[in-house]
């Protein structure tokens, strides 16, 4: 059986981080749309594949799935050009939909995003996203130990988050935490350039889960890229976990039985090696369910439920006041 696999935008995120590792997969064939055709040439000419002129030309290959890999700001405008052609699979670079970058989501991009995947499964397309940082050695060990001894209930979590990061660390709180339930958020007056994008400030955000969990997101750009990008820490009745930057260094605390733990990359590899191995096992993870038709590992969902976390930081921000996230973004709303 071959897989047709359909790559909208073949910018460096594709080219460096899904191509070298879907064509590993002998049983794939790909074809690509680009604004730019002589881009999309020249990396057909180096992976393989055909390139389409239009969105009509690439859908009437019926592609098994389409990879959304677009800069940010343009995903939404893409994926609606998409729909009318009613796609079996969307697969989808994180976050979601921002417009304005993924350092400034706003409001908006909650109800763009929430609208997206209405249309989506009313065209009858199953969405994705990639959230490669679940698929770090670290985050998948650390989701065995959380289940395998019994740490119980969720209790509360920390972190400090570079921008570059904010979206996967969100997605991993509620990866570990559960869905939230309402947000309060501070910001500080001065706001600058961040990652291309104007207006940036820095966030301190308060969470309640719906579990009734607790925590609280440092967002910034002022870490330092050559030091750890990110650091988390989960914490529930009987234990917790540390994790810091790129699959980096872990703690886990055993409180049951008092042990503590250590755990690191070899001295032989390094973070960005981590990174982009994490590409890879997303999409190997995501291109088995297209095989055996199965649910995505990372459904559509959670690309919206990291906007709706974004959106009620923003209004917190804006009203001083808690935000109740259900009640003012709803996550099945029209």
């Amino acid at each position: 059986m071959t897989i047709q696999i359909a790559i909208i935008g073949v910018g460096n995120v594709a080219e460096k981080n899904y191509l070298p590792f879907i064509v590993r997969h002998e049983d794939v064939q790909l074809s690509y749309y680009n604004r730019s055709r002589d881009k999309a040439e020249a990396v057909a000419a180096r992976f393989g594949g055909r390139v389409a002129a239009s969105v009509a030309e690439l859908m009437d290959g019926e592609p098994d799935a389409l990879l959304v890999l677009t800069r940010e700001t343009d995903r939404l405008e893409a994926t609606r050009a998409l729909l009318p052609f009613k796609p079996r699979r969307l697969f989808f670079e994180k976050p979601l939909v921002a417009q304005h970058g993924q350092a400034n989501v706003v409001e908006e991009d909650f109800f763009a995003g929430r609208q997206l995947l209405h249309s989506a499964r009313s065209a009858g397309a199953e969405t994705a996203m990639v959230f490669n940082y679940r698929f770090f050695n670290q985050t998948q060990l650390a989701r065995q130990i959380v289940d395998s001894q019994e740490f119980g209930r969720p209790t509360h979590f920390t972190g400090m988050v570079h921008y570059a990061c904010w979206s996967h660390c969100i997605d991993l709180a509620l990866h570990f935490m559960g869905p939230a339930h309402s947000v309060t958020a501070l910001a500080t007056e001065k706001a600058g350039p961040c990652m291309g994008a104007e207006g940036v400030r820095n966030v301190t955000v308060a969470a309640r889960m719906a579990n009734d969990a607790t925590g609280a997101l440092i967002g910034t750009c002022g870490i330092d890229f050559k030091l750890p990008l990110y650091e988390l820490t989960f914490a529930y009745e009987y234990g917790r976990i540390s994790m810091r930057d790129l699959d980096g260094e872990m703690e886990v605390i055993n409180y049951r039985t008092g042990r503590h733990e250590r755990h690191s990359l070899p001295w032989d590899i390094s973070r960005w090696d981590q990174y982009r191995a994490s590409f890879g096992k997303a999409i190997d993870a995501y291109l088995d369910s297209v095989r055996s038709g199965t649910p995505p590992p990372v459904p559509g969902m959670a690309g919206l439920q990291e906007l709706q976390f974004e959106a009620g930081i923003k209004r917190a921000i804006a009203s001083g006041a808690p935000v109740a996230l259900e009640e003012e973004f709803s996550l099945n709303g029209s």
